[in-house]
C-alpha cells in the first residue's frame, strides 16, 4: 500500500492506494482560512497537523490492515506559504498563504531587479514566497530575526512526520529563490532578503526519498517505522502526477479553489513577460508551465454565499444547454489576479446588469467570466511557446458539465473528462511515494487514466464567445483605471 497526504486551502486529504494503484479508501479533515486584515490570508500550521492526524484516523477507522501495508508515503501541499520557524522549530507567526497579496510592494520591488526574472524564469508574484520574507523583515523584524528555517506547507508537514527539514523542485520553484533551470537554491537571490541557504531546506527530486516515517507516528498508526517518505510536489505537480500530465504536450485544466491552466514541458521554457509560472516539475528533468487564476469555483462559491444557494443549485439553475453570453459580464478578480496581469491590486466586478438580469444571469457570467480567465491563460502559455491541442479537467468544479462546456467553448478546446476516479493532488503523492519506496519508472506509474467522455466546443456559440471574452478583456483596463 502506498499513502499520498494532501495539505489542500481547505483540508488534508490522506488516499490509499495498491500496488495496482487502486484506490482503497481516503479520509479527509476540514481546514479554515483566516482572513485578519483586507488581502490577507493565513493558516495556523498547528491546525495542519491536527487535520492531517484526523485524516490519516478516519482512514484508519476504516482501514486498519491496509494502512500497516504502506511501503511509502508521498505528500502535495498548497504552494508559497512561508512557514517560518525558530531554531528550535518553532512556529514564530501564522503561514502566509499563496493568495495574500500583502506583500504587492515588497513583490514589485524583487521583481524590478533583473536577477530574479533571468534564474527563477518568473515575475516576482505577491503570493510567493521571498516578497513574504522582505514582508516580514519590514514590518516584524523582531519575527524576522529569529527565522531558522522557512518550509513551505507540505513540508512543514514532513518536518512533523520525519523530523527533517527537506523540500523538492516543483515546490520550490515557487519561492522565488529556486534557479529554475538549475534546480538549486540561489545564494544570489537569497541575499536579497537577508536570507541565505542555511535558512533553506535541503533540496530532492519529487521521487527520490526525502526522510522516513517516525517511530512514534507508526505505532500510534499501526504502521511500520521508517517508511520512507517521497520529496513530493506542490498541488499542482502532484494533480499533473495523478493525471498523467507529465510529457511534453499534454495539459490539464483544474478547476478549484483557484484555476489553473498546466502544460508539461520537456525543456525548460520561461517566459515571465507573459505572467506564465515556470516551474520544475515533480519528475527529474522536467519542467511545467501554469497560467494560474486566483479565484475560480472560488467566484463561484462567493456567489453562492451572497445567493444563499449552494454552488451545485445555482449551475443547475442553467440546465445543461450552453447558453449564449447574455451581456452580463463577471471580472474573477476577487483577490488580485495572477496571469495575465499580475495585479494584486484589481478586484471583480458585474458589469451589464439590467432589470432582468435575475440569480442565473449571475451565475452564467462568474462561470464565463471564470472561462474567459482560462482562455487569457491558454494565450498566455502561447506566447511562452506551448501549444495546446486539447486539456483534461480535473477538480470540485469540474463537476458542473456546463461550466466545461463554457471552457471548451472559450478555449476552442476539446475538454476530456477523465473515468470515475481521483486523480488529484492526492493520488499523485501516493503515486511518488510507490516511486520513492519501489524504484519504478516515474513514466510507467504516472500514466494517464481513461477517458469517460470528451466536452467539444460548442461551435454554434464560436462568435458569441469571442465577442463577450473581447468585452472581458475590454473591461480590465477600465475597472483597473476606475478603482486604483
Amino acid at each position: 500500500m502506498y499513502l499520498g497526504l494532501d495539505l489542500g486551502t481547505s483540508g488534508v486529504k490522506a488516499l490509499l492506494i495498491d500496488a495496482r494503484q487502486s484506490i482503497v479508501g481516503s479520509g479527509h479533515a476540514p481546514l479554515d482560512v483566516s482572513r485578519p486584515h483586507p488581502g490577507w490570508s493565513e493558516q495556523n500550521p498547528a491546525d495542519w497537523i491536527r487535520a492531517c492526524e484526523a485524516a490519516v484516523d478516519e482512514l484508519r477507522s476504516m482501514h486498519a490492515k491496509e494502512l500497516a501495508a504502506v511501503k511509502g508515503i508521498g505528500l502535495s501541499g498548497h504552494m508559497h506559504g512561508a512557514t517560518l520557524l525558530d531554531a528550535a522549530d518553532q512556529v514564530l507567526r501564522p503561514c502566509i498563504l499563496w493568495n495574500d497579496t500583502r506583500s504587492h510592494a515588497e513583490a514589485a520591488a524583487l521583481d524590478a531587479d533583473p536577477r530574479f526574472r533571468k534564474l527563477t524564469g518568473n515575475i516576482v508574484f505577491p503570493g510567493f514566497t521571498a516578497p513574504k520574507l522582505a514582508w516580514v523583515r519590514n514590518n516584524e523584524p523582531a519575527v524576522f530575526a529569529k527565522v531558522a528555517k522557512v518550509l513551505l506547507p507540505k513540508d512543514f508537514l514532513r518536518l512533523w512526520l520525519a523530523g527533517e527539514h527537506i523540500s523538492e523542485m516543483s515546490d520550490s520553484a515557487g519561492t522565488s529563490w529556486l534557479d529554475v533551470g538549475k534546480r538549486a537554491w540561489s545564494a544570489e537571490l537569497l541575499a536579497v532578503t537577508s536570507l541565505d541557504e542555511s535558512q533553506m531546506p535541503s533540496l530532492v527530486e519529487g521521487t527520490a526519498k526525502a526522510g522516513a516515517l517516525r517511530a512514534e507516528l507508526a505505532a500510534k498508526w499501526g504502521m511500520q517505522a521508517g517508511i520512507p517518505i517521497a520529496g513530493g510536489a506542490g498541488d499542482n505537480a502532484a494533480s499533473a502526477c495523478g493525471m498523467g500530465t507529465v510529457g511534453a504536450g499534454q495539459a490539464f485544466v483544474s478547476l478549484g479553489t483557484s484555476g489553473v491552466l498546466f502544460a508539461a514541458n520537456a525543456s525548460y521554457l520561461p517566459n515571465p513577460e507573459s505572467a506564465v509560472h515556470t516551474f520544475c516539475h515533480a519528475l527529474p528533468g522536467t519542467w511545467h508551465q501554469m497560467g494560474v487564476i486566483l479565484s475560480a469555483t472560488d467566484s463561484l462559491n462567493w456567489l453562492s454565499g451572497i445567493a444563499g444557494k449552494s454552488a451545485g443549485e445555482l449551475t443547475a439553475e442553467l440546465g445543461d444547454s450552453l447558453q449564449a453570453p447574455s451581456g452580463v459580464s463577471f471580472l474573477p478578480y476577487l483577490s488580485g489576479e495572477r496571469t495575465p496581469h499580475n495585479d494584486s491590486v484589481i478586484r471583480g466586478a458585474f458589469t451589464g446588469l439590467a432589470h432582468e438580469s435575475g440569480r442565473a444571469a449571475l451565475t452564467q457570467a462568474v462561470l464565463e467570466g471564470v472561462a474567459f480567465a482560462f482562455r487569457d491563460s491558454l494565450e498566455a502559455l502561447a506566447k511562452a511557446g506551448t501549444t495546446l491541442t486539447r486539456v483534461t479537467a480535473i477538480g470540485g468544479g469540474s463537476r458542473s458539465r456546463y461550466w466545461l462546456k463554457a471552457i471548451a467553448t472559450a478555449l476552442g478546446l476539446p475538454v476530456d473528462i477523465p473515468a470515475d476516479g481521483d486523480f488529484g493532488a492526492a493520488f499523485g503523492a501516493a503515486r511518488l511515494g510507490l516511486i520513492a519506496a519501489t524504484g519504478a519508472d516515474p513514466r510507467a506509474v504516472c500514466t494517464a487514466p481513461a477517458t469517460d467522455a470528451t466536452v467539444e466546443p460548442v461551435a454554434a456559440l464560436s462568435d458569441a464567445y469571442a465577442d463577450a471574452c473581447q468585452r472581458y478583456r475590454q473591461l480590465y483596463p477600465a475597472i483597473r483605471s476606475a478603482t486604483a
